[in-house]
Parts: structure tokens; sequence; C-alpha cells
């Protein structure tokens, strides 16, 4: 790239050559050069080893006024399904929020506009991109960095590319070197992709075109969590105690050595988004290990861990999975501790409330009996959904946590103990920083348990539910299954989809495929019909959304009726999704059908989850 210095790295003696194209002199770099001089070297591109000393340096040049997307922010290569080790950070719709949380006195037009790829040409001059390793062995690598445009109807924008030295020295990005193209429209994503997995800090600043200027970037005092602050905010984040009476006999049984399964399912926070390393900095982990800790016996291997965390996924999904992805990964029994955190991912629960409460009892009802927490995570505008789902904690006396009202009040505080900058990774997730303070809140509930009086007596269930009960018994259904009364001819849903929603579960730093066996049509042009009879009351029907426009609509028909007709491409991104089909009073044998509508478009069944 003009103008950019490349470098090529000795792996058995630690020497770097750096090459800046356009005189193409060389010289040469050793590790264990302070910063200043080897800089220096290459703004001169004299010769820092010492044959004939280092030539004067230039004046530095001005630096251009800043707007930064990621300040010292830990980013994670983890391994994708094409086996590169990289992460992605989506920025579509997200420029705006993500610069606020940094600068809060940028304008919020010139924020506006920079979401655009007209905005971004508009105001920046150049983006400086720097990351260091935070593993002192990888101070010698680099990582591949782009900065990726949005199309109208695709991804295939321009990509604005560099190599990127992970010893914390800054690389810059013209954008003159890279023609404007009319057809981008909005910046997509930033991509990261590193040669091995290991974890960097980076920062990521827009230098603005002459004739624009922003305040200066004002950092933040550094976190206090042993202050008194600190503690009362945690305390704050208990909305009630509750019925402590499953809590009190999970402790107990951990002190006596049985066996306990501390288990979490929920969106993409606890999959463990924005923490970084992602298996052993999320919040789930973490209180996982505090649980150990304190109530463990001897090394606390007696105290097991499952996470079923799946991004942008609400409870109706997490009723469907479960029995998967919970119950099925304990080797005997249920678990005995279940976090359920839907309160930022409900917003689009058509059921408004009786599926998050249908999964709760089927948690608090099912194998193990365990004890239920809910747990509401909070975005960085302060919307959750609590005032929904508090009334469904209240009902039942199952312990209730609440982020939002740990942080969000002191957000505004004139000193607050922690900022929204160094709560979120962005605009939903907490940083680690946030994911301790999560970590935090739940311990303090642990604490508080262990020291609460006889607890009395279990949960009552005859009360009547605050929205419903409907899919409380709910089942699934998937292409791996084979149960009796179910039939299906697949039709021209002959292929298996391979593109996947991908998530960490449980300990894991790899994400896995989330129903790797299903139904694809592939586009082809047959149009014959999916086709299943099963015995239901109601049914739910699970699918890839997609964010690539091969995909298309299909109807689905219940006894020849169309019920529903699906848009994959409604949200935008390849993840999971489900939603209500049918709706009986009585259970009945029924037809159901899929037809793509478009016979040369695509569509994937991933399953089927029901209720008799």
């Amino acid at each position: 790239m003009r103008g950019m210095p490349h470098h090529i790295a000795c792996g058995k003696c630690g020497v770097r050559l750096y090459c800046w194209e356009g005189n193409r002199r060389w010289f040469t770099v050793r590790h264990d050069m302070p910063e200043t001089v080897w800089k220096r070297g290459m703004m001169t591109m004299g010769n820092v080893n010492g044959q004939n000393g280092p030539k004067a340096p230039k004046d530095p040049t001005k630096k251009r006024p800043a707007v930064y997307l990621m300040l010292d922010d830990v980013i994670e290569g983890t391994k994708r399904a094409d086996g590169k080790f990289a992460e992605i950070s989506f920025l579509e719709g997200r420029v705006p929020a993500k610069i606020g949380a940094i600068m809060p006195d940028v304008p919020q037009e010139m924020a506006q506009e920079m979401q655009t790829c007209k905005g971004l040409r508009k105001y920046v001059h150049s983006i400086g991109v720097a990351a260091v390793a935070q593993e002192k062995e990888n101070i010698g690598e680099s990582l591949q960095f782009t900065l990726n445009c949005r199309r109208e109807n695709d991804y295939a924008g321009t990509c604005y590319r560099a190599e990127v030295p992970l010893d914390g020295a800054e690389t810059l990005i013209l954008l003159a070197d890279y023609p404007a193209a009319e057809l981008d429209t909005v910046l997509a994503s930033f991509g990261m992709e590193f040669p091995k997995y290991m974890t960097a800090k980076m920062t990521i600043a827009f230098y603005l075109n002459d004739g624009y200027e922003v305040p200066e970037l004002t950092l933040d005092d550094p976190v206090d969590f042993s202050s008194e602050g600190y503690r009362a905010m945690i305390a704050r984040s208990l909305v009630q105690e509750g019925n402590l009476f499953r809590l009190k006999r999970a402790i107990a049984k951990a002190r006596a050595g049985e066996d306990v399964t501390v288990a979490y399912i929920g969106g993409s926070i606890t999959q463990g988004a924005g923490a970084k390393p992602i298996a052993t900095n999320s919040y789930a982990y973490r209180s996982y290990k505090a649980f150990q800790d304190r109530f463990g016996a001897g090394d606390g291997s007696n105290v097991h861990f499952v996470k079923a965390g799946l991004g942008g996924t609400p409870s109706e999904l997490g009723l469907c999975r479960y029995e998967d992805e919970v119950l099925d990964e304990i080797p005997a029994g249920g678990p005995d501790l279940v976090v359920i955190e839907f309160a930022v991912n409900d917003a689009g629960d058509e059921t408004k409330g009786v599926c998050y409460e249908s999964l709760a009892r089927m948690a608090a009802k099912g194998s193990g009996a365990p004890a239920v927490v809910l747990l509401f995570a909070v975005f960085m505008d302060d919307f959750n959904l609590q005032e929904r789902l508090a009334p469904v904690g209240e009902r039942y006396g199952f312990p209730v946590v609440s982020l939002k009202n740990a942080v969000t009040p002191q957000f505004y505080d004139e000193k607050p103990v922690i900022t929204k900058r160094q709560y979120f990774y962005d605009l939903y997730h907490p940083s680690n920083e946030g994911h301790r303070v999560m970590t935090d809140c739940l311990d303090y509930l642990w604490e508080r348990a262990d020291q609460a009086a006889d607890a009395g007596q279990d949960i009552d269930f005859s009360v009547t539910p605050v929205y419903g009960d409907t899919y409380e018994k709910l089942k699934v259904f998937t292409k791996k299954d084979t149960v009796s009364g179910i039939a299906v001819e697949a039709g021209s849903f002959l292929g298996t989809d391979c593109e996947l929603h991908y998530a960490e579960r449980n300990e894991d730093s790899f994400a896995t495929p989330e129903y790797p066996e299903n139904w694809m049509h592939a586009g082809d042009g047959k149009d014959a019909p999916y086709r299943m009879k099963i015995y239901c009351k109601d049914l739910l029907f699970i699918y890839k959304d997609a964010g690539n426009q091969k995909f298309g609509k299909a109807q689905v028909l219940v006894d020849g009726a169309v019920t529903r007709t699906v848009d994959p491409l409604e949200v935008g991104w390849n993840h999971c999704n489900a939603v209500i089909v049918h709706s009986g009073k009585e259970a009945a044998e029924h037809v159901v059908e899929v037809r793509p509508v478009d016979a040369e478009k695509c569509f994937t069944i991933f399953g089927w989850g029901y209720t008799e």
C-alpha cells in the first residue's frame, strides 16, 4: 500500500525488515529497540543499526483532529468456520453510538454522517489503526485489518485494508489511495484476521480532513473495583432475593461435595460477546467460577458449567434450545441453578412475555428442579425489558438481578463509578469491565443467599401465570430426531445448509454450529413442498435468517391454509429464528407444508417446536 511501512519478521532472530514503499529503502529494527528509535528510523530511512548513525529526524507532522471508534478495546482472534482466526465488529447503524460512547462531544450530525461511505470520505482523511498483543510472545506478529463497506444489495463494497503490527505502532490508511465508489452505501464492519489464536488491544481513529475540528479526547479514570461506591452499585442490582430455597439447596450440595451444575441460557451477552477471551471472561463463566470458589468442595471440581448463549435470539428460540443445549449437556440429572438472560433480546417477542414465562417455568419445573435466576442486562441506550419481565420473577419468587438498576443511574453522575464507554464494548454488549460488573452482581446474590436464614418452603407453581405458560412443555423436532407420529417428506428441501449460526458453548473458546443437520431448499428451480404430519396443539417454526440475497421467502401452510410467510432477509444477518405458525385449542393431527415463494431462491428449515 502506498505510503505504508511493510515488514518481514524473522521468527528465529526477531529482526524485522521494513521498506517504505516509494523509495524502496530498507532498514532493520530489533524488538528490544525503543519505539521512538525505530519510528524515527522509519521517518528518515536511516540505518538504525549504527553504521552511519541515525539522521536528524524531520519535524513531526501535525496530528489531525481524530474521532475514535475503538479505544484500547480488547479483540480476540477466535477460530472461524473457514479455519481462520478472526474477529468481526459490526458497524451498520452503530457508528454514531460508538463515537458518542467514546467522544460524546462530537457533533451528532458529523457522527451520523460517518455511518455512510459518502460521509466517511467527506470528513475523514485517514484511518489510524494501532494494536498491541496481550501475550508477549505475539508482539512480533501482525494482523490484517479491513474496513468493509456495504452496497445496497450486498457486502461487496470498498474494502480498506492494512497490515497492522501487534506492537502498538499506528498504521495509517489514506482514503485518497482508494477511488470513491458511488455504489458504496454504509460502513458494514471492521474485520481483524490473526495468524493464530491470540488477543490484542486495538484503537481505531478517524483522522479528519482539513477544515473539520472536534474536541480532544478525554480519558476516564480507572474503575476502582474495591471502592465503597462500587460495592453500593453492585448491591443495587439485587431487585429481589425472592425464594432462596432452591439456591440454598444448590449451595449445600456443592459444599457437601455432590455434583452441582450451574447453567446459563440467553442471547449474545450470555454467549460472551464483548468479553475477551470469550471463554474465560464472559459473565457466565466468571460468575460460575465465583460460585465454584465460594461453595465447591476441595478443588471445586464437583461444580460444573453449562453455557447456552446465542446471539440475536429471544426466549422464543430459547424454549427450543433448552433441552438440547442445557439438559442434554448434563450427563445425569438436570441443572441445580439456571440463569436466564433475555431481557434485552425479547423486544420482538410476538407473545410479549408468554415465551419468557414459559421458559422460566420449563426450567424450574423440569429436570433437576433448579433454582432459576432472572438476569436483566442493559443496552447502552438504557433499554431493557425489566418492566415487562420483572413481574414473572415476583409471581414465582425467582431471584431477580438487574444491571439497569446497578449501572444506569450512576452513568449520569458527575463522577460515575464506571462510565458507559468503560462498561460497554459496543452499543449492546459489555466490555471485559462490564462482564466483571455482571459477575459481581450475581456473586452478590450468591453471597446474600449464603448468608440468609432458612429459606422456608419450595416455590408454589399453582399460582396463575402472569402472561401464560403455553409453551412450558414444548418439545422439539429436528432432522436428527426420530419421533413416533411425526412423518416428513422433504420434497425439494434435500440439501444441507453449512453456512450456519455459530456460538461458543460451555467452556469452549471455539464456536460450533447451530442446527448442522437441516433441510435446505437449494434454489435450483424445483418447488416440491416440504411436508410433515404432526400431532400437536401449538407449533413453532425454526428457520434460518440470512444476509445473502440468494435466500428468499417461504410460505408455511397448516392443513392447506397459509399461516405465515417467512422472509429470511427481514433481519439481514445469518442466524436462527423461531416464529409461531399455529395455535390451537386442542391437540390434533395436522399436515404442515413449507413452500418456497420463488423456487430460484434458497430457504433453510432448522426444525419445529410443538406442544401436545
